[in-house]
């Protein structure tokens, strides 16, 4: 494996970000064959430098756990199917209308949130758009649903039986905490919440790793069945529907799926296999699978969006093609 060229393409993603470190993890056959940190964790004279045990930000790499949630949900029969309309869960609002977890999902769902009101941006299932207001219906769905939040379920299904000890929600920070870079940037928020609704998680690079591991290992932690492989496959496995264009992106339960035919932009390198999947965040950390090639890829840095001038589509592009080229 070249682990330089991963190496070389990574720092040069943290040349362009206004950021203060990073990391890298490979995994290859369930075997860690690259781990790699460098910078400090945040702007202070004396921040620590960066490590295993740095808790990135997920930023919309927590959406893994968000669609965990929902299959599980499925799974567990609490809601009867993906294609179950919002309004049978929540206030008939007559924006709601046609508007199915599916879409929820899949970023299909055509609604938006402007001054604080539900607008129709498209009809629902016939364009593709991404915006947060899913992630908050979606909490609200689940609680109606199985009466626990997110949180509650990921822990009690995730965190403990894989001992994802430091990942999780946060409302207080710690020296483990690594600071996110937001230069005022008008999307930031923090949160007290830790019901799983928002966006305050934080993860190792390594429990990224071993959560992206569970998964292309269909659910199993060291050969032991952890997770139901029904619900892997429902996580990553294409939902989106097919009135969707086919020039945009298409999704499992949130993550980003390599379809057989590659059509228009999509987060995914075009070079990789059919079945790859990944998630992207805003600080631009990544979590890459590639069944076929039996790789785990996770990056992370401390950026919460782009500067002027920075193509995140070619950038994340030149990663999974970087990974991919640096394994055959």
């Amino acid at each position: 494996m070249n682990s330089q060229a991963i190496l070389t393409q990574v720092k040069k993603t943290f040349s362009q970000l206004d950021c203060t470190g990073g990391g890298v993890i490979i995994n290859k056959h369930g075997q860690t064959v690259l781990e790699e940190y460098f910078g400090v964790q945040g702007q202070q004279q004396d921040a620590k430098r960066i490590g295993p045990h740095t808790l990135f930000h997920l930023a919309s790499v927590r959406k893994t756990y968000v669609g965990f949630a929902v299959a599980y949900a499925i799974y567990h029969n609490y809601i009867a199917s993906i294609d179950d309309k919002l309004s049978d869960y929540l206030e008939n609002e007559i924006v709601f209308a046609d508007v199915s977890i599916r879409h929820l999902l899949t970023h299909t769902h055509g609604l938006r949130r402007q001054n604080e009101k539900v607008m129709k941006e498209f009809k629902a299932g016939y364009n593709w758009a991404y915006r947060d207001i899913n992630v908050e219906l979606l909490a609200k769905v689940i609680f109606k649903a199985t009466g626990k939040t997110i949180a509650e379920i990921v822990d009690e299904q995730v965190f403990q039986p894989l001992s994802l000890t430091e990942t999780n929600w946060f409302s207080e920070k710690n020296e483990q905490h690594i600071e996110v870079i937001h230069n005022d940037n008008p999307f930031w928020y923090e949160s007290d919440l830790c019901d799983g609704s928002k966006m305050n998680m934080y993860s190792t690079l390594r429990e990224l790793a071993k959560w992206g591991q569970v998964h292309l290992d269909k659910g199993r932690l060291h050969g032991k069945q952890i997770i139901p492989e029904e619900i892997i496959q429902l996580l990553t496995t294409i939902q989106s529907p097919n009135s969707k264009p086919k020039n945009l992106p298409t999704n499992g339960f949130f993550w980003f799926i390599q379809p057989q035919q590659r059509e228009g932009v999509t987060e995914l390198s075009p070079i990789l296999p059919q079945g790859s999947f990944q998630l992207l965040g805003f600080t631009s950390v990544a979590l890459l699978v590639i069944p076929k090639e039996n790789i785990v890829a996770v990056r992370g840095f401390n950026s919460f969006g782009s500067p002027e001038g920075f193509d995140y589509i070619k950038d994340i592009h030149d990663f999974g093609s970087t990974v991919y080229q640096s394994i055959l």
